[in-house]
């Protein structure tokens, strides 16, 4: 199994989690962070450090959320590896506790 980072993720792309994953499976887009689910070793350490709880293991995604994993994998698959964590985006305050931001992702 492995992770999936959600929609809650859409326009803040904190990166805490980045730092403490051991196997360099998180990879970054323009407003959002995603999850190579091949790379991706279930350790479970990145959870803990992400600010609007954005990461969750794919047994728990609800029926209406199971497209995140295919979502995840098909833009890690283009977007760049990140391995180091840098500043969240400069409105990510007013974006954390917002819902339904699939519509402002940015490809």
């Amino acid at each position: 199994m492995t992770y999936v980072v959600n929609e809650n993720c859409i326009r803040c792309k904190y990166t805490d989690c980045v730092e403490v994953c051991p196997a360099d499976c998180f990879h970054e887009g323009r407003n959002m962070l995603v999850i190579d689910p091949v790379e991706c070793i279930d350790c479970d350490l990145c959870v803990p450090e992400c600010p609007p709880e954005a990461i969750q293991p794919e047994g728990e995604l609800a029926e209406d959320q199971k497209h995140l994993l295919d979502l995840n994998a098909e833009l890690a698959a283009i977007w760049p590896l990140i391995t180091s964590a840098k500043d969240p985006l400069p409105d990510a305050e007013e974006w954390i506790e917002r819902s339904g931001k699939l519509a402002e992702l940015e490809r």
